[in-house]
């Protein structure tokens, strides 16, 4: 166990340490403790060896009321971790400590976007003066510095999707004269000012604005967004890419952003074990499919700005950036050394460089495989799509999954909660039980759980309802049967209309003011 007291001076520590909030998101964003990672109790075996590579770390792990904790310790010392510690009394004796929480969701990346707000005084257009800019015609070039698929939901009328982390890279090939107003917008405020920044550093002549309040500024300003938008920037030239590396190469000495060689870089992979490693990849989504470094995750730049803390668990870790050369790589670093990440570096010469030095590379998404998958597998009973012989059906996938399809009567259960809600679902221990998932790889661990807890009649759906839908068999659609709570899920705030618009919003404003608080989060 660990006391408040405790687990607050670990966290103002320079040691190396991770804090795991066990909860489903929906909890975690209603309060949280500021810095501390999202990691659902049921993703434990999926992401927890990704996220703290040294067995060794310090971990604290908390829940609300220390349910949930005393569950999964068992998990991480079958994990290999040996310093695990749970939070004494939980989320509630944090706060009964008198113990500040925040709420939301990437807190740390947004308190950060609203100090860069207020100490560099991004300039900002409100929706309605963009608007008349747009009807008079006048010379703007209007960027989403968001994922290609938020984008595609509903953007500024006009604007060309060019993700944040591709701002630098890539505005060379959209802006032909100076005088063109560069405007940059995302759903809210953080990589609006983030990504108008990131341009203003390139010391262009254009003016960089950024939108006020983004896509839901300019809704709640009674303004239509473009649905289903697909404009893309053009590939980069030679003169576009050197206006880029140029720019790279000043902030890498400003910033003093460490370059490591491919030896190097090889040398922290076998400390990894011991020494906590991120090795991520910045480039697109196409990018890293077509040939990424081994164990490296993909982290678009201006997501591994946006949400540091679901790729980051251990803030003093060694962190190396990885792109097709140095540009996009060195200003993420920039971004993410300004962030407080002590211990970043970047890739010479980037995946190129690592090829040519006789590394070896991965093509394609890598499939999660949870740790403990295979023995979870030899340990219970399988049953083929179409033969649950009257079983009951328990499906474990996330709850949105769940609603998309599954196999038809399944109730679900969020499997974070399976020990505390069995009981109640299946008092009859000796009652036929089958367990699905999309794929099967969560449902073989419930099955293993299931079978440790006596339920010695339960089978796991062979390949998951993606092998019942293969063979041709129905699947029910909707939240049909929901036996649990379905908290696991977060809307974003256009999707709960108006009101969360305007609540979220007023939210990110008033984190400028907690973040240059004198009373520290923790």
């Amino acid at each position: 166990m660990i006391a408040a007291a405790e687990l607050a001076a670990l966290m103002r520590s320079a040691a190396p340490h991770a804090v795991l909030d066990l909860r489903e998101k929906g909890a975690y964003e209603r309060s949280h403790i500021f810095r501390a990672t999202s990691l659902p109790r049921r993703l434990l075996e999926f992401r927890l060896p990704g996220l703290v590579t040294a067995t060794a770390t310090p971990i604290v792990i908390y829940d609300e009321d220390g349910r949930l904790a005393e569950l999964a310790a068992p998990t991480l010392r079958e994990l290999g971790y040996t310093d695990v510690r749970r939070l004494a009394g939980g989320l509630a004796a944090w706060r009964a400590a008198g113990r500040p929480v925040v709420q939301g969701i990437n807190v740390p990346s947004k308190v950060f976007g609203e100090r860069m707000l207020h100490e560099m005084k991004t300039p900002q257009l409100p929706p309605h003066e963009l608007a008349g800019r747009i009807e008079r015609g006048e010379d703007l070039i209007i960027v989403d510095s968001r994922t290609p698929e938020e984008y595609a939901r509903g953007c500024i009328p006009g604007a060309v999707s060019v993700p944040g982390g591709e701002l630098v890279l890539r505005i060379g090939e959209l802006v032909e004269r100076p005088e063109t107003t560069i405007v940059v917008h995302c759903g809210g405020r953080t990589r609006s000012y983030i990504g108008a920044e990131s341009l203003r550093t390139m010391r262009l002549a254009n003016p960089v604005v950024a939108l006020e309040n983004g896509t839901m500024g300019w809704e709640l300003a009674g303004l239509t967004l473009e649905r289903g938008a697909a404009r893309w920037a053009p590939p980069v030239t030679a003169k576009g890419k050197a206006l880029a590396e140029s720019t790279a190469e000043r902030v890498a000495a400003e910033e003093g952003i460490r370059s490591v060689s491919p030896d190097e870089l090889r040398a922290l992979q076998a400390k990894k074990p011991k020494e906590n490693l991120y090795v991520l990849d910045v480039r697109t989504a196409d990018e890293y499919a077509a040939g990424h470094l081994p164990g490296a995750v993909w982290a678009p730049g201006g997501q591994a700005v946006q949400a540091t803390d679901e790729y980051v668990a251990v803030r003093a870790a060694a962190i190396v950036l990885v792109c097709d050369g140095f540009v996009r790589s060195v200003m993420t670093a920039a971004w993410l050394r300004r962030l407080g990440f002590p211990n970043v570096a970047v890739l010479a010469g980037g995946l190129p460089a690592w090829a040519q030095a006789r590394g070896a590379v991965d093509q394609g998404q890598p499939v999660a495989i949870p740790a403990g998958y295979e023995a979870a597998r030899r340990s219970v009973a399988h049953a083929k799509p179409g033969d649950l012989g009257g079983a009951l059906v328990l499906n474990v996938d996330q709850s949105d999954v769940y609603a998309r399809g599954h196999v038809p009567g399944a109730g679900w259960l969020c499997r974070s909660r399976l020990e505390l809600k069995i009981a109640e679902i299946a008092p009859d221990k000796s009652q036929p039980v089958a367990v699905t998932c999309a794929d099967g790889y969560a449902s073989t661990l419930a099955a293993a759980t299931l079978g440790r807890l006596g339920y010695g009649r339960t089978r796991v759906l062979e390949g998951g309802t993606g092998a019942w839908e293969r063979a041709g068999l129905p699947v029910e659609r909707g939240r049909t049967r929901l036996l649990d709570t379905p908290d696991d899920v977060v809307l974003k705030p256009y999707e709960r209309g108006r009101e969360a618009m305007e609540r979220y919003l007023r939210w990110e404003e008033d984190l400028d003011e907690q973040g240059r608080s004198p009373n520290p989060l923790l």
